[in-house]
């Protein structure tokens, strides 16, 4: 583990333990993206942005603290892309069409429901991103830095989508939180990471000036043994220049 995981960690850890002791999200927090208290009053927040109103395509974490973003989504008749947990499928991500789903929207958004009835795509099948809603463990209010809850695979998503061209520095990149997430302190960084533009509360917007530019896709060098092992896509990419990150 690096200086820098244990930082992450330590950041992680604060959040997690003052989210349960003010009751901002459910026991049992530690180790997940919070699904926070205010998650509906977030995402309607974020529906008031211009970036969200222009935007016609969607990528969403998966996570409960974003069902509501992704429900909104797909009811203003958004294309919505979200990744297969674990990035475990050869095309690792789900296509929620508004125009194609017979389930209930609130059950198609879920990742139980989508494999039902979403067929699942590889960024050479998926159109460009206008915007992408993830989820975080910790943002900084000045320079839009995020903690995610350590798997790597949000970070892994966006650089997969990257080298395909399908999110450019034009791609607006927010997260939903609650307050307590949202942090004045500076966090810490890795190259593989990104920052956010956007961190909405249930009671602010916050824009952020990222101060540094996005990666360019995936970072071999930084890519886990196990991440290889496990994520067919980068099995199948592995001679031709991908390789690993951590969020």
């Amino acid at each position: 583990m690096t200086d820098i995981d244990r930082a992450k960690q330590a950041v992680r850890q604060q959040v997690w333990n003052l989210l349960e002791r003010d009751g901002a999200a459910p026991p049992g927090v530690h180790g997940h993206i919070p699904n926070f208290v205010g998650k509906e009053e977030a995402a309607a927040r974020l529906a008031e942005l211009d970036v969200w109103k222009k935007a016609r395509v969607i990528k969403c974490n998966p996570d409960q603290a974003q069902l509501p973003v992704r429900v909104r989504a797909l009811q203003e008749g958004k294309l919505l892309y979200m990744a297969v947990p674990k990035l475990a499928t050869p095309k690792p991500f789900y296509l929620l069409d508004p125009a194609g789903i017979t389930a209930p929207i609130e059950t198609a958004v879920t990742s139980t429901g989508a494999p039902q009835v979403a067929p699942t795509v590889a960024p050479a099948e998926m159109r460009p991103v206008d915007l992408i809603v993830c989820g975080s463990v910790a943002v900084s209010r000045q320079g839009g830095v995020r903690v995610g809850k350590g798997a790597g695979y949000s970070d892994l998503e966006i650089a997969l989508l990257t080298e395909a061209g399908l999110v450019t520095t034009e791609t607006a990149i927010a997260t939903t939180v609650h307050r307590i997430q949202l942090l004045d302190d500076e966090l810490p960084q890795a190259d593989h990471d990104f920052s956010v533009d956007f961190a909405i509360t249930p009671n602010e917007v916050v824009a952020c000036r990222t101060d540094r530019g996005r990666p360019s896709g995936i970072i071999g060098p930084n890519l886990r043994q196990d991440q290889l092992d496990s994520i067919p896509i980068l099995r199948a990419s592995s001679g031709q220049g991908l390789g690993p990150t951590g969020d």
